[in-house]
């Protein structure tokens, strides 16, 4: 059973349940085995020696997900090739897909926590009530250790981009 945490999140005022624990800056950051196609999965261990940005959205084709990721795809370009940005949300990896041709997102690379939810519970996101992950951004350096950390607490506002991309240029 995992842990179950309240007060930390709220979708448009309503409290939220997260499962799985309340990780820390300085944590050594938990692997994790999601889709990156239909049949492919990926693990952390996939980017070893790189700093990678992980943002995490509820569901793709919704208004602020959607400009998170296109944020995420433009400071992209200009990281650098020891950085990875990573966008998880609980679409399927078609949904995915096409949501991305679609919006010609080309440098951040999707992935579909949709089975099973193991990266939402390891990183102490995923919503008990709404089977999704909630907003959040986690910054890992090259050795997999949590530099950076944000959960909102509203599922309908932005996160802190700036402060996050800082975190990234930090490491470089």
């Amino acid at each position: 059973m995992s842990q179950e945490r309240t007060g930390v999140a709220a979708f448009k005022g309503n409290p939220l349940t997260l499962l799985g624990p309340a990780l820390q800056v300085g944590d050594q950051a938990p692997d994790f085995s999601i889709n990156k196609t239909l049949v492919d999965n990926v693990s952390l261990k996939d980017y070893a020696g790189k700093i990678k940005l992980i943002s995490v959205v509820p569901s793709i084709d919704t208004g602020v997900c959607d400009a998170q990721t296109r944020r995420f795809n433009v400071e992209a370009g200009s990281l650098g090739d020891n950085v990875v940005v990573l966008t998880v949300s609980v679409d399927t990896p078609f949904a995915q897909s096409r949501w991305c041709g679609a919006a010609g997102v080309d440098k951040v690379e999707l992935l579909s926590d949709f089975k099973g939810h193991t990266f939402g519970e390891a990183y102490g996101v995923y919503i008990k009530e709404l089977g999704l992950d909630m907003r959040s951004i986690f910054v890992l350096d090259a050795n997999d250790k949590i530099q950076y950390i944000e959960i909102l607490s509203e599922m309908t506002e932005h996160p802190d981009y700036d402060k996050a991309i800082a975190a990234v240029k930090a490491l470089l």
